[in-house]
């Protein structure tokens, strides 16, 4: 069995596998400067950007939660893999093939390459699947599609396909292509029988493929075309490696750019529902997988429509900015309505507004799009509501409010989900809304709304807020790391507001991201130029990496990757926990990102901590010549007198020079 894979093919992983491409597939990233991009971080929850990317020395790091890394542990930490998964996805992204050692340490009870294979299952079965939709076995799929309105090219742009009635079909296609039994048992295509042997999972249905962000299919959604079909109406994968319903989104893949462009994103019911809205010109549309929507996919929809920053905002009528729309679409049946009371649950999850489209007459958008066209859907869509409206008038509607009890019963009902809204802008907001609903006064209701918070807050934990949550940006008075989900490795830092530490901490930054920039003199920096261990720790990687003619030497073998290699050849010098501080210093942002000013930045940085080390050697000559009995020792006396002149001359020098 192959063991690990040769060191080089990773390396050249690194370098091919462009971090900015796979990271903005999860993440809407934007500039921050020169070489520098940043967004919402993927790994905890925040409301303003910590999350920076630095492409030409391919690094991540959140200044939120402390995490960080290359390419590859991104990929680790976004989808769940060992190394070496993360590390064969990325090949495969960039079309390399992986040597491996012969004698390796193989993974415990699996074999390298083993989500390619089942991704390429994958590939394999929707292929398939396609090509089964134009046979005369397809006939009926063709025609269930083409009743609600989607033709041949509709089929295409989805994927959409057709399973056989065979129990065998697809088992005897993909065996075929050198699939084992064993791997198409794991990625939920075929299902076992009780007595042994196994069957295709998909028999006689329309399916869909379902693919994660990246365009990947992990797995398939099927629909009942015959009478004789006794399983439930859709039937999806099973939970598998690949395949996780609480973590997927149906139409991702196709929405994602166009979500992160129009800051906007439209939840609808099923498969067909996706389609319409896309083909009505809402190519913001995606659906969940059967299942509810839930917190991972909040997070999805949160990292791709950005913070509350970027453009395309909603102002409020308060003045605060959020970051985009997040639109549910439900049927305007009870069990519309239910669903979208359940949406509400997650909707303080977003950073952005959050609002309900829902159909009067019961029609899905499927339906609709059918009955009066592509505008209808567009309309549906922009006649929305905000979700705090929705819930609150759907609470509202079970009372008589022509009575004073049905007022007062509707108030006790609804005024906690007026207190529940964490945003204190908008509460008083909907608490004055609110009294204009049930027309009653405004001191009334917020009492009520007032007593709800109360009662509410004694029976939950306090939101601890912003530190809780970890959402903290690099400009936070508090040091990167403090969030609660930050690594226990990490090293102790000075307090940001020490102005020397700031300057160590840029001087360090800048040598890591800009040497080419760097001046000849940083060399010349002692053991002890740098004051916080954190810092000093780094500095001694740098030396131990070659320093800048280290640096000098990668830059001229490597070309444009000299600035990754330079930072990876620190990195390698540094021990943990200090290696996670290098990719935290070779990501952040500098305090200056104007390309025509960054030379003489650079020069000055690197001079002020020059300047501070002669500071303190001076300083410690002129404390030793007072303690010092010149009478006693004259020829000592006089070798550290002129040791101290000579520094205040080249202090001198080195302040003529900046």
């Amino acid at each position: 069995m192959a063991g690990r894979i040769r060191r080089e093919d990773v390396q050249a992983v690194r370098e091919r596998a462009h971090i900015e491409d796979v990271v903005g597939e999860h993440v809407t990233l934007k500039s921050a400067g020169v070489g520098s991009m940043k967004g919402l971080c993927p790994f905890h929850d925040e409301h303003s950007p910590s999350f920076h990317v630095r492409p030409q020395v391919g690094l991540w790091h959140c200044f939120g939660c402390g995490e960080g890394g290359d390419v590859i542990s991104f990929v680790q930490k976004i989808d769940g893999l060992p190394f070496s998964d993360a590390v064969e996805y990325l090949a495969g992204r960039v079309g390399l093939q992986l040597r491996y050692e012969e004698g390796g340490a193989p993974r415990p009870g699996d074999e390298p390459g083993r989500r390619q294979r089942l991704l390429e299952a994958h590939r394999a079965a929707a292929t398939f699947f396609g090509e089964q939709l134009a046979t005369p076995g397809g006939a009926t799929a063709r025609a269930f599609l083409a009743e609600r309105g989607f033709d041949r090219g509709a089929a295409e742009q989805f994927g959409v396909g057709y399973a056989p009635q065979g129990w065998d079909s697809l088992l005897r296609h993909l065996r075929g292509r050198g699939f084992t039994e064993a791997e198409l048992v794991a990625t939920g295509l075929l299902s076992q029988k009780s007595g042994g042997g196994v069957y295709d999972r998909f028999r006689g249905r329309l399916v869909w493929p379902i693919r994660e962000v990246t365009g990947d299919t992990v797995g398939f959604g099927a629909r009942k075309l015959f009478e004789e079909d006794q399983g439930p109406k859709y039937l999806n994968t099973p939970e598998t490696a690949l395949y996780k319903k609480s973590q997927v989104l149906y139409g991702i893949d196709l929405a994602k750019r166009e979500i992160a462009r129009a800051k906007q994103v439209v939840v609808v019911e099923g498969y067909t529902d996706v389609m319409a809205m896309h083909l009505s010109g809402v190519g913001t549309a995606v659906a969940t997988c059967g299942t509810a929507f839930g917190p991972d996919h909040a997070r999805i929809v949160r990292r791709l429509v950005g913070d509350a920053g970027s453009s395309g905002g909603v102002q409020l009528a308060s003045g605060a900015s959020v970051g985009g729309e997040i639109i549910f679409t439900f049927d305007g049946d009870a069990a519309g309505q239910k669903a979208a009371l359940r949406a509400f649950g997650e909707d303080q999850s977003f950073s952005a507004q959050t609002f309900v489209a829902v159909e009067r007459s019961g029609m899905d958008p499927c339906e609709l799009r059918q009955a009066q066209g592509p505008d209808a859907v567009r309309a549906l869509v922009a006649g929305r509501t905000p979700l705090f409206e929705f819930v609150i008038r759907s609470t509202l509607a079970a009372y008589d409010l022509a009575t004073a009890e049905g007022r007062v019963g509707a108030l006790r009902a609804a005024a906690p989900v007026v207190a529940g809204i964490r945003d204190t802008a908008l509460r008083p907001e909907y608490t004055r809304l609110l009294a204009g609903w049930l027309g009653m006064d405004q001191a009334s209701v917020r009492s009520a709304v007032s007593g709800a918070g109360r009662t509410a807050g004694a029976r939950r934990p306090d939101d601890a807020g912003a530190a809780r949550r970890g959402d903290s940006g690099p400009g936070d008075a508090r040091r990167p790391g403090q969030g609660a989900s930050a690594p226990v490795d990490r090293m102790p830092l000075p307090d940001v507001r020490d102005p020397v530490a700031r300057t160590e901490r840029t001087a360090l930054e800048v040598v890591l991201q800009l040497p080419a920039l760097v001046p000849a003199e940083f060399d010349d920096l002692g053991d002890d130029a740098f004051s916080a261990p954190a810092y000093r720790a780094v500095h001694e990687a740098i030396r131990a990496a070659g320093g800048l003619q280290g640096a000098r030497e990668e830059l001229a073998a490597a070309g444009d990757r000299g600035s990754a290699a330079w930072v990876a050849r620190v990195h390698e010098e540094a021990a943990s926990p200090v290696a996670g501080l290098v990719t935290e210093l070779a990501v952040a942002p500098l305090p200056e990102d104007r390309a025509e000013v960054l030379p003489d930045y650079v020069r000055g940085v690197v001079l002020a901590i020059l300047e501070i080390g002669f500071t303190r050697r001076i300083a410690d000559l002129r404390g030793r010549l007072q303690r010092m009995d010149g009478v006693a020792d004259p020829g000592a006396y006089q070798a550290l007198f002129t040791e101290l002149i000579a520094l205040e001359n080249r202090r001198r020098t080195l302040r003529d020079s900046a």
